[in-house]
Protein backbone atom coordinates (compact mmCIF):
# COMPACT_ATOMS: atom_id res chain seq x y z
CA UNK A 1 0.00 0.00 0.00
CA UNK A 2 1.53 3.03 -0.92
CA UNK A 3 2.35 5.41 1.45
CA UNK A 4 0.25 8.58 1.99
CA UNK A 5 2.51 11.86 3.60
CA UNK A 6 1.44 14.21 5.73
CA UNK A 7 2.30 17.05 3.54
CA UNK A 8 5.38 16.92 0.07
CA UNK A 9 6.21 19.54 -2.45
CA UNK A 10 4.37 19.83 -5.99
CA UNK A 11 7.29 20.52 -8.47
CA UNK A 12 5.86 20.83 -11.88
CA UNK A 13 7.75 20.30 -15.13
CA UNK A 14 7.51 23.99 -15.69
CA UNK A 15 9.80 24.52 -12.04
CA UNK A 16 12.07 21.70 -13.29
CA UNK A 17 12.52 23.88 -16.67
CA UNK A 18 12.96 27.07 -15.05
CA UNK A 19 15.69 25.26 -12.64
CA UNK A 20 17.75 24.04 -15.34
CA UNK A 21 17.60 27.08 -17.64
CA UNK A 22 19.71 28.86 -14.65
CA UNK A 23 21.79 25.57 -14.23
CA UNK A 24 22.52 26.26 -18.20
CA UNK A 25 23.13 30.46 -17.41
CA UNK A 26 26.19 32.00 -16.52
CA UNK A 27 24.98 32.52 -12.84
CA UNK A 28 23.90 30.16 -9.82
CA UNK A 29 24.67 32.80 -7.35
CA UNK A 30 23.52 36.98 -6.93
CA UNK A 31 22.22 36.91 -10.44
CA UNK A 32 18.86 38.49 -12.56
CA UNK A 33 16.50 36.12 -10.94
CA UNK A 34 16.81 36.34 -7.24
CA UNK A 35 15.68 40.34 -7.73
CA UNK A 36 13.27 39.24 -9.52
CA UNK A 37 11.42 36.49 -7.39
CA UNK A 38 11.83 39.64 -4.75
CA UNK A 39 9.75 41.96 -6.73
CA UNK A 40 7.10 39.36 -7.67
CA UNK A 41 6.92 38.15 -4.27
CA UNK A 42 6.07 41.66 -3.02
CA UNK A 43 4.11 42.61 -5.51
CA UNK A 44 1.63 39.46 -4.85
CA UNK A 45 1.63 40.55 -1.09
CA UNK A 46 1.30 44.11 -1.40
CA UNK A 47 4.52 44.93 0.25
CA UNK A 48 6.80 47.40 -1.19
CA UNK A 49 9.92 45.20 -0.28
CA UNK A 50 11.25 41.30 -0.30
CA UNK A 51 14.11 39.93 1.02
CA UNK A 52 14.79 36.66 0.09
CA UNK A 53 17.73 34.59 2.55
CA UNK A 54 18.72 30.99 2.55
CA UNK A 55 15.81 30.13 5.35
CA UNK A 56 13.25 31.32 7.23
CA UNK A 57 15.29 30.48 10.96
CA UNK A 58 17.60 32.85 9.08
CA UNK A 59 15.13 35.60 8.09
CA UNK A 60 13.71 35.29 12.11
CA UNK A 61 16.99 36.11 13.21
CA UNK A 62 18.45 38.48 10.74
CA UNK A 63 15.27 40.47 11.13
CA UNK A 64 15.78 40.16 14.91
CA UNK A 65 19.22 41.73 14.34
CA UNK A 66 17.75 44.44 11.79
CA UNK A 67 15.03 45.22 14.67
CA UNK A 68 17.78 46.23 17.05
CA UNK A 69 17.33 42.76 19.28
CA UNK A 70 20.44 41.59 21.28
CA UNK A 71 21.69 41.28 25.30
CA UNK A 72 18.93 43.21 27.23
CA UNK A 73 15.95 43.11 24.42
CA UNK A 74 12.96 41.01 25.48
CA UNK A 75 10.99 38.86 22.85
CA UNK A 76 8.06 36.97 23.16
CA UNK A 77 6.39 35.01 21.10
CA UNK A 78 3.83 31.96 20.94
CA UNK A 79 4.28 28.63 22.45
CA UNK A 80 2.65 26.44 19.85
CA UNK A 81 5.02 27.02 17.24
CA UNK A 82 8.49 25.28 15.96
CA UNK A 83 11.37 26.17 17.97
CA UNK A 84 12.71 28.62 15.72
CA UNK A 85 10.23 31.24 16.38
CA UNK A 86 11.96 31.38 20.11
CA UNK A 87 15.12 30.56 18.99
CA UNK A 88 15.99 33.58 16.79
CA UNK A 89 15.41 35.72 20.05
CA UNK A 90 18.35 34.07 21.95
CA UNK A 91 20.63 33.79 18.48
CA UNK A 92 20.86 37.63 19.55
CA UNK A 93 21.38 37.71 23.05
CA UNK A 94 17.88 38.50 24.25
CA UNK A 95 15.46 36.62 26.61
CA UNK A 96 12.71 34.80 25.29
CA UNK A 97 9.07 34.79 26.80
CA UNK A 98 5.76 32.66 25.55
CA UNK A 99 2.26 34.19 25.58
CA UNK A 100 -0.55 31.44 25.65
CA UNK A 101 -2.47 30.58 22.97
CA UNK A 102 -6.16 31.35 22.23
CA UNK A 103 -8.40 28.03 21.98
CA UNK A 104 -9.81 28.38 18.89
CA UNK A 105 -7.43 30.13 16.60
CA UNK A 106 -4.62 28.31 18.15
CA UNK A 107 -2.40 31.57 17.73
CA UNK A 108 -1.17 34.18 20.20
CA UNK A 109 -4.47 35.04 22.47
CA UNK A 110 -4.82 38.26 22.46
CA UNK A 111 -6.30 38.60 25.72
CA UNK A 112 -3.23 36.75 27.04
CA UNK A 113 -1.16 39.19 25.56
CA UNK A 114 -2.70 42.03 27.18
CA UNK A 115 -2.61 41.02 30.57
CA UNK A 116 0.73 39.86 30.36
CA UNK A 117 1.65 43.25 28.92
CA UNK A 118 0.26 45.24 32.20
CA UNK A 119 2.14 42.83 34.50
CA UNK A 120 5.33 43.87 32.37
CA UNK A 121 4.20 47.26 32.78
CA UNK A 122 4.41 47.24 36.33
CA UNK A 123 7.78 45.52 36.71
CA UNK A 124 9.42 47.55 33.93
CA UNK A 125 9.62 44.02 31.87
CA UNK A 126 7.96 45.30 28.50
CA UNK A 127 9.08 43.56 25.50
CA UNK A 128 10.59 45.03 22.57
CA UNK A 129 9.72 42.59 20.01
CA UNK A 130 6.43 40.19 19.97
CA UNK A 131 6.80 37.36 17.30
CA UNK A 132 3.13 35.90 16.88
CA UNK A 133 3.08 33.12 14.49
CA UNK A 134 -0.01 32.65 11.71
CA UNK A 135 -0.35 28.84 12.68
CA UNK A 136 -1.11 25.82 10.33
CA UNK A 137 -1.61 29.00 7.92
CA UNK A 138 -4.54 30.48 9.93
CA UNK A 139 -3.43 34.46 10.21
CA UNK A 140 -2.96 36.12 13.70
CA UNK A 141 -4.79 38.97 15.36
CA UNK A 142 -3.01 41.31 14.12
CA UNK A 143 -5.09 44.35 13.84
CA UNK A 144 -5.40 43.87 18.02
CA UNK A 145 -2.35 42.95 18.41
CA UNK A 146 -0.60 46.23 15.97
CA UNK A 147 -3.06 48.25 18.71
CA UNK A 148 -1.38 46.80 21.84
CA UNK A 149 1.74 47.62 20.12
CA UNK A 150 1.21 51.04 19.46
CA UNK A 151 -0.16 51.37 22.81
CA UNK A 152 2.87 49.55 24.84
CA UNK A 153 5.62 50.86 22.24
CA UNK A 154 7.11 46.71 20.95
CA UNK A 155 7.55 46.08 17.50
CA UNK A 156 5.87 43.11 15.51
CA UNK A 157 7.84 40.43 13.50
CA UNK A 158 5.01 38.11 12.40
CA UNK A 159 6.01 34.67 11.69
CA UNK A 160 3.71 33.87 8.56
CA UNK A 161 6.15 30.73 8.24
CA UNK A 162 3.02 28.97 7.33
CA UNK A 163 0.63 31.77 5.73
CA UNK A 164 2.22 32.28 2.15
CA UNK A 165 -1.02 33.91 0.17
CA UNK A 166 -2.74 33.83 3.33
CA UNK A 167 -4.99 37.06 3.90
CA UNK A 168 -6.11 38.94 6.75
CA UNK A 169 -9.26 41.70 6.59
CA UNK A 170 -8.75 41.79 2.59
CA UNK A 171 -4.85 42.64 3.33
CA UNK A 172 -2.22 39.60 1.97
CA UNK A 173 -0.49 38.86 5.08
CA UNK A 174 3.03 40.29 5.00
CA UNK A 175 1.66 43.69 3.85
CA UNK A 176 -0.04 45.73 6.92
CA UNK A 177 -0.07 45.80 10.52
CA UNK A 178 3.68 44.02 11.51
CA UNK A 179 6.80 45.42 11.14
CA UNK A 180 7.72 43.13 9.00
CA UNK A 181 6.75 39.20 8.14
CA UNK A 182 9.04 35.94 7.59
CA UNK A 183 7.71 33.58 5.27
CA UNK A 184 9.34 29.82 5.18
CA UNK A 185 9.69 27.75 1.66
CA UNK A 186 11.05 24.59 3.26
CA UNK A 187 10.35 21.60 0.58
CA UNK A 188 6.49 21.21 2.66
CA UNK A 189 5.29 24.64 2.68
CA UNK A 190 2.97 26.37 0.78
CA UNK A 191 5.69 26.97 -1.65
CA UNK A 192 8.68 25.94 -1.97
CA UNK A 193 12.31 26.75 -2.56
CA UNK A 194 13.73 23.47 -0.92
CA UNK A 195 15.20 25.72 1.60
CA UNK A 196 14.66 29.28 2.06
CA UNK A 197 12.67 32.14 3.48
CA UNK A 198 11.55 35.68 2.44
CA UNK A 199 10.78 38.47 4.85
CA UNK A 200 8.58 41.41 3.73
CA UNK A 201 8.56 45.10 4.98
CA UNK A 202 6.90 48.66 4.11
CA UNK A 203 10.13 50.15 6.16
CA UNK A 204 13.11 50.42 3.56
CA UNK A 205 15.47 51.22 6.11
CA UNK A 206 14.87 47.50 7.61
CA UNK A 207 15.30 45.78 4.38
CA UNK A 208 18.17 47.46 3.85
CA UNK A 209 19.69 46.25 7.12
CA UNK A 210 18.43 42.61 6.21
CA UNK A 211 19.91 42.91 3.13
CA UNK A 212 23.11 43.71 4.62
CA UNK A 213 23.38 41.22 7.18
CA UNK A 214 21.98 38.52 4.15
CA UNK A 215 24.89 38.97 2.84
CA UNK A 216 28.35 39.10 5.66
CA UNK A 217 27.30 42.79 5.96
CA UNK A 218 28.97 44.24 3.16
CA UNK A 219 28.07 47.09 0.43
CA UNK A 220 29.05 47.34 -2.56
CA UNK A 221 26.80 50.67 -3.25
CA UNK A 222 29.06 53.44 -3.27
CA UNK A 223 26.77 56.01 -1.71
CA UNK A 224 26.98 54.41 1.09
CA UNK A 225 30.91 53.93 1.37
CA UNK A 226 32.30 55.05 4.70
CA UNK A 227 35.78 55.82 3.07
CA UNK A 228 36.53 56.82 -0.25
CA UNK A 229 36.29 54.57 -2.90
CA UNK A 230 39.77 52.93 -4.13
CA UNK A 231 38.43 51.82 -7.18
CA UNK A 232 35.80 49.35 -9.10
CA UNK A 233 37.06 46.57 -7.11
CA UNK A 234 35.94 48.20 -3.94
CA UNK A 235 33.39 47.24 -1.34
CA UNK A 236 32.85 47.61 2.62
CA UNK A 237 32.20 45.59 5.53
CA UNK A 238 30.11 48.10 7.39
CA UNK A 239 28.44 45.42 10.57
CA UNK A 240 28.98 42.03 11.10
CA UNK A 241 26.74 39.92 9.06
CA UNK A 242 26.43 36.38 7.49
CA UNK A 243 26.26 34.28 4.35
CA UNK A 244 22.91 33.74 4.30
CA UNK A 245 21.82 34.58 0.34
CA UNK A 246 19.31 32.18 -1.32
CA UNK A 247 20.82 31.04 -4.68
CA UNK A 248 19.64 31.42 -8.06
CA UNK A 249 18.56 27.49 -8.77
CA UNK A 250 16.36 28.55 -5.25
CA UNK A 251 15.17 31.95 -6.48
CA UNK A 252 14.05 30.15 -9.83
CA UNK A 253 12.19 27.20 -8.32
CA UNK A 254 10.47 29.86 -5.99
CA UNK A 255 9.67 32.09 -8.83
CA UNK A 256 8.32 29.26 -10.60
CA UNK A 257 5.92 28.47 -7.88
CA UNK A 258 4.74 31.78 -7.21
CA UNK A 259 2.68 31.80 -10.61
CA UNK A 260 0.85 28.48 -9.26
CA UNK A 261 0.45 29.86 -5.19
CA UNK A 262 -3.20 30.81 -5.83
CA UNK A 263 -4.02 27.24 -7.60
CA UNK A 264 -1.86 25.28 -5.36
CA UNK A 265 -3.90 27.00 -2.58
CA UNK A 266 -7.24 26.37 -3.89
CA UNK A 267 -6.59 22.72 -3.83
CA UNK A 268 -5.45 22.99 0.06
CA UNK A 269 -8.90 24.83 0.90
CA UNK A 270 -10.48 22.25 -1.45
CA UNK A 271 -8.90 19.74 0.58
CA UNK A 272 -9.88 21.35 3.87
CA UNK A 273 -13.73 22.14 2.75
CA UNK A 274 -13.74 17.87 2.05
CA UNK A 275 -12.50 17.10 5.56
CA UNK A 276 -15.01 19.34 7.26
CA UNK A 277 -17.56 17.76 5.51
CA UNK A 278 -16.08 14.25 6.22
CA UNK A 279 -14.97 14.59 9.43
CA UNK A 280 -17.77 16.73 11.06
CA UNK A 281 -19.43 13.33 12.89
CA UNK A 282 -16.54 12.36 14.30
CA UNK A 283 -15.32 13.35 18.10
CA UNK A 284 -12.84 15.67 16.55
CA UNK A 285 -12.45 19.98 17.14
CA UNK A 286 -12.08 20.99 13.66
CA UNK A 287 -9.86 23.93 12.53
CA UNK A 288 -11.53 27.69 13.35
CA UNK A 289 -12.41 29.75 10.00
CA UNK A 290 -12.65 33.17 11.07
CA UNK A 291 -14.70 35.32 8.46
CA UNK A 292 -12.17 38.09 8.08
CA UNK A 293 -9.46 36.17 7.29
CA UNK A 294 -8.57 33.55 4.61
CA UNK A 295 -6.43 30.67 5.65
CA UNK A 296 -3.48 29.32 3.90
CA UNK A 297 -4.29 25.35 4.99
CA UNK A 298 -0.11 24.66 5.30
CA UNK A 299 -1.67 21.67 7.54
CA UNK A 300 -5.05 20.88 8.47
CA UNK A 301 -4.66 20.15 12.39
CA UNK A 302 -7.69 18.13 14.60
CA UNK A 303 -7.80 17.51 18.45
CA UNK A 304 -9.60 14.77 19.87
CA UNK A 305 -12.29 15.64 22.20
CA UNK A 306 -11.48 13.18 24.91
CA UNK A 307 -15.07 13.41 26.44
CA UNK A 308 -16.79 12.08 23.40
CA UNK A 309 -13.73 9.27 22.54
CA UNK A 310 -11.75 6.93 25.29
CA UNK A 311 -9.43 6.37 22.23
CA UNK A 312 -6.26 8.11 23.04
CA UNK A 313 -4.35 10.65 20.34
CA UNK A 314 -1.36 8.13 20.98
CA UNK A 315 -3.70 5.05 19.65
CA UNK A 316 -4.86 7.28 16.74
CA UNK A 317 -1.58 8.40 15.60
CA UNK A 318 -0.35 4.66 15.71
CA UNK A 319 -2.98 2.98 13.94
CA UNK A 320 -2.94 5.02 11.06
CA UNK A 321 0.73 5.08 10.65
CA UNK A 322 0.23 1.54 11.07
CA UNK A 323 -2.10 2.07 7.78
CA UNK A 324 0.81 4.09 5.89
CA UNK A 325 -0.53 7.34 6.50
CA UNK A 326 1.57 10.08 7.54
CA UNK A 327 -0.06 11.82 10.18
CA UNK A 328 2.16 14.10 12.29
CA UNK A 329 1.86 16.52 15.62
CA UNK A 330 2.23 20.28 15.34
CA UNK A 331 3.61 21.30 17.60
CA UNK A 332 5.39 20.01 21.28
CA UNK A 333 5.23 23.25 23.07
CA UNK A 334 8.44 25.25 22.60
CA UNK A 335 9.08 26.00 26.76
CA UNK A 336 8.19 22.34 27.09
CA UNK A 337 11.54 21.03 25.52
CA UNK A 338 14.34 20.52 27.76
CA UNK A 339 16.82 23.18 26.27
CA UNK A 340 13.92 25.47 27.15
CA UNK A 341 13.08 24.25 30.72
CA UNK A 342 16.83 24.99 31.94
CA UNK A 343 16.39 28.26 30.70
CA UNK A 344 13.53 28.05 33.81
CA UNK A 345 10.25 27.35 31.72
CA UNK A 346 8.12 23.95 32.70
CA UNK A 347 5.19 22.18 32.09
CA UNK A 348 2.38 24.07 33.37
CA UNK A 349 3.51 27.73 32.10
CA UNK A 350 0.79 27.95 29.32
CA UNK A 351 -2.16 25.49 29.85
CA UNK A 352 -3.88 26.47 27.16
CA UNK A 353 -0.85 25.63 24.47
CA UNK A 354 -0.26 21.97 26.21
CA UNK A 355 -4.01 20.84 26.34
CA UNK A 356 -3.95 21.26 22.61
CA UNK A 357 -0.58 19.42 22.28
CA UNK A 358 -2.12 16.92 24.48
CA UNK A 359 -4.91 15.97 21.60
CA UNK A 360 -3.26 17.33 18.63
CA UNK A 361 -2.97 15.61 15.61
CA UNK A 362 -2.00 17.11 11.21
CA UNK A 363 -3.82 15.32 8.40
CA UNK A 364 -2.20 14.95 5.57
CA UNK A 365 -2.53 17.54 3.32
CA UNK A 366 -0.86 18.36 -0.20
CA UNK A 367 -2.21 19.88 -3.13
CA UNK A 368 -1.63 16.64 -5.10
CA UNK A 369 -3.94 14.60 -2.91
CA UNK A 370 -6.48 13.13 -4.58
CA UNK A 371 -10.34 11.77 -3.58
CA UNK A 372 -9.29 8.55 -2.86
CA UNK A 373 -6.21 9.35 -0.46
CA UNK A 374 -8.52 11.85 1.79
CA UNK A 375 -11.19 9.13 1.93
CA UNK A 376 -8.67 6.36 2.86
CA UNK A 377 -7.23 8.78 5.95
CA UNK A 378 -10.97 9.49 6.81
CA UNK A 379 -11.71 5.81 7.01
CA UNK A 380 -8.65 4.75 8.78
CA UNK A 381 -9.00 7.42 11.25
CA UNK A 382 -13.07 6.79 12.28
CA UNK A 383 -11.70 3.51 12.67
CA UNK A 384 -9.11 4.26 14.62
CA UNK A 385 -11.74 6.46 16.88
CA UNK A 386 -14.32 3.46 16.74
Amino acid sequence: MTTIPYSRQDVSEDDIAAVAQVLRSDWLTIGPVLPAFEAAFAQRHATAHAVAVSNATVALHLTCLAMGIGPGSRVWTSPNSFVASANCALYCGATVGFVDIDPLSRNMSVASLQAKLIQAQAAGLLPDLVIPVDFAGQPCDLQDIRALADQYGFRILEDASHASGASYQGHPVGSAFADATVFSFHAVKILTTAEGGMVTTQDEALANRVRSLRSHGITRDASAFEQPSEGAWYYEQQTLGFNARMTELQAALGLSQLQRLDNMQAKRSALADRYDALLADLPLRLPTRLPDRKLAWHLYAVELIPARTSTTRAQVFDALRAADIGVNVHYIPIHTQPYYQRLGFKRGDFPVAERYYEQALSLPMFPAMTAAQQDRVVACLRSALA
